[in-house]
């Protein structure tokens, strides 16, 4: 009778993995609406991964109507069951109060169980509460921690945030040596931020040997993805002709396009070039 019990619900699991496996292909088809429909055969039979992938539609509004409150009711679901990447994305509605109350307790209980598994986001969002003092009492050393972890499974924000942390000296001990090395690491990932920051290491030789011409590199960079800082940055040294041709119509342009960021600095040296 065992046997016979077993071997049905075997049975049952593989079809309802199947129809997360064709709903799955659905959606890479961007069939969302057959999508959707197949998530919620296989969430109505208890399976986490479809609960969460559910979630995430809800989430989006992607094939159907948006609903941050159904999302999180799915994503409850599946964390209830232990899925890391559910506990996560509930944790992070908790974090900004979207679709539940918020509640930076909630959110800590949650990020803490998908860190505890391991997930690299989870980890960043925790070190994020601890550095901010969000839930948790304020802990740059705690902050830290969780950063380095996340950092070490190769996510960008991580590297970024704990590359800060070594550069002010913040529950690490101060050096721009690995500040450097962790800015590179994000912004070869393509964090503008981190390009930016690299940048301003290279142009004043901090942790790394001074280069005007790699720091307008890495501010070219940042400015093309629109950050105003970078932008003017590089406005500047094409109006000084640091580390590129000095060239007061490339200081004008990148000056112009930091105003309309609203950087204040750059509508300053914009109005200044225009008056030569």
């Amino acid at each position: 009778m065992k046997k016979i019990l077993l071997a049905l619900l075997t049975l049952t699991a593989l079809s309802f993995a199947g129809d997360l496996d064709d709903g799955l292909k659905a959606y890479k088809a961007k069939d969302y609406k057959t999508a959707v429909a197949l998530f919620q055969k296989a969430s109505d039979q208890g399976l986490a991964g479809a609960q969460y992938l559910l979630g995430t539609m809800y989430d989006i509004g992607r094939g159907v109507k948006q609903d941050y409150h159904k999302a999180a009711e799915l994503y409850q679901l599946a964390a209830d069951q232990g899925l890391a990447g559910a506990q996560h994305l509930l944790g992070m509605m908790y974090d900004i109060g979207q679709g539940v109350k918020q509640d930076y307790h909630n959110a800590v209980a949650l990020y803490q169980l998908a860190a505890d598994q391991g997930l690299a986001e989870a980890q960043y969002s925790l070190g994020f509460m601890y550095e901010k003092g969000r839930g948790v009492k304020q802990s740059y050393h705690k902050a830290a921690e969780l950063y380095q972890k996340a950092a070490d499974q190769g996510l960008a924000g991580a590297q970024y945030r704990l590359g800060q942390l070594y550069e002010f000296g913040k529950g690490v001990k101060q050096s721009y040596h690995k500040t450097a090395e962790l800015y590179q690491k994000a912004a070869d990932q393509g964090v503008a931020v981190a390009q930016n920051n690299l940048g301003l290491m290279y142009y004043k030789g901090n942790g790394v040997r001074q280069s005007y011409h790699k720091a307008a590199e890495l501010f070219q960079k940042a400015a093309d993805q629109g950050l105003a800082g970078a932008q003017i940055r590089l406005g500047l040294m094409y109006y000084e002709g640091n580390g590129v041709r000095q060239s007061n119509t490339k200081a004008k342009e990148l000056s112009g396009k930091a105003c309309d960021n609203g950087d204040e600095n750059g509508c300053k040296l914009y109005a200044f070039l225009n008056r030569q």
